[in-house]
């Protein structure tokens, strides 16, 4: 039977936040079943830095958290994605859940939610009122950036403002203790923190996973600016495919973008083949990362744990194309059954064609 402390270790490792971990604490003393979700916008192919969150979900799912996902077909249309063609954003989302389900993320596991069926609901859409009508319009522009979009683009385009408002009211609408995402979602969960006070809604516990740094690094990160432009600017991106990899690339692809990957000798922040053993590998596979060297520069090495890998790094006693090598092969063998799952279903072939032809943000 798992304990207390197991579970709260699994649904904290490697968050970048937990808002608060004293509710989260006291939830999980209650003993009462709690009730989490992840909401994603079908927005094209899925790349490796949204196994983060898949992760976490696991762990979720894993410390009896009764877990929820959201296919947020709606929230893609607002948000221009796949040219807002919603057939096209409906097969992304299928495409999506079989890739989650070829990670580990069983469908009899979790429940599924599509936004389309929540919008039938007259209810849903009083909730979206009453958010709004408890938010400013200041406030709601903020939290645009959510959405990857910056505060003047609702000038243009109004339904923009929707968005939020809609995000806040499907966690009240699922009646939601956890709400999980990346850190570029936190303005979305704070405002439905803050909002919860005014409806006399549950007040959500936020569990926030890290952005996985593009294969560029942050050569290109520039000092100042707001803060979400800058991640923005350097997180790894479906929109920016050449700094990204998917789990549909092919084993080779996937080595020949590493080798190329920002990782200078010695260096860690902002390392993308570090984060990616961090966040995925480690968590993936608790057999480690076995790295195969000649005898001549040490001999082969099996690391056990990230940290003592990092150390190793970090003190210059592990080359860049070592470990570059080795998390090549090493991810390969984790997004292999990925890859099986999507060349079963010929439909995704289209999909992967049409995306070639027209990258959205």
């Amino acid at each position: 039977m798992i304990t207390l402390e197991d579970r709260l270790s699994l649904i904290t490792r490697n968050a970048a936040e937990v808002v608060t971990p004293e509710e989260l604490k006291l939830k999980l003393e209650s003993g009462e079943k709690l009730k989490g979700y992840l909401g994603f916008e079908p927005s094209g192919l899925f790349h490796i830095g949204w196994l983060i969150w898949a992760q976490k979900f696991k762990d979720l799912v894993k410390a009896n958290v009764e877990m929820n996902l959201l296919v947020a077909t709606w929230h893609a249309w607002i948000n221009d994605k796949m040219g807002g063609n919603l057939e096209m954003i409906r097969l992304a989302g299928e495409y999506a859940v079989d890739v989650l389900e070829a990670f580990g993320i069983a469908r009899s596991s979790i429940k599924i939610w599509d936004a389309e069926d929540m919008v039938k609901d007259k209810d849903y859409w009083a909730l979206v009122i009453r958010v709004a009508k408890n938010t400013s319009l200041a406030r709601m522009k903020r939290a645009l950036t959510i959405m990857g979009r910056k505060a003047d683009e609702a000038e243009l385009d109004s339904s923009k403002l929707i968005y939020p408002a809609m995000q806040v009211s499907d966690i009240f609408y699922m009646d939601l203790d956890i709400a999980l995402g990346g850190t570029d979602q936190r303005k979305a969960h704070m405002l439905a923190r803050d909002v919860a006070e005014k409806l006399g809604r549950k007040k959500v516990i936020a569990i926030h996973t890290p952005l996985l740094v593009g294969l560029q690094g942050a050569q290109r990160m520039t000092a100042g600016g707001d803060e979400d432009e800058v991640l923005a600017d350097i997180k790894m991106s479906k929109s920016k495919p050449d700094t990204a990899i998917f789990v549909n690339d092919e084993p080779e692809e996937v080595e020949a973008k590493l080798m190329k990957a920002y990782c200078p000798k010695g260096v860690v922040e902002n390392n993308p083949v570090l984060q990616i053993n961090k966040y995925i590998i480690f968590p993936s596979d608790p057999s480690g990362l076995k790295v195969e060297r000649e005898s001549k520069f040490g001999g082969d090495v099996h690391f056990k744990s990230y940290d003592e890998l990092e150390r190793e790094f970090a003190e210059g006693k592990l080359h860049p194309k070592d470990l570059k090598v080795a998390t090549a092969k090493k991810l390969n063998s984790i997004l292999e059954p990925m890859r099986k799952s999507i060349k079963s279903k010929p439909e995704y072939d289209r999909l992967a064609k049409e995306i070639a032809r027209s990258v959205t943000r």
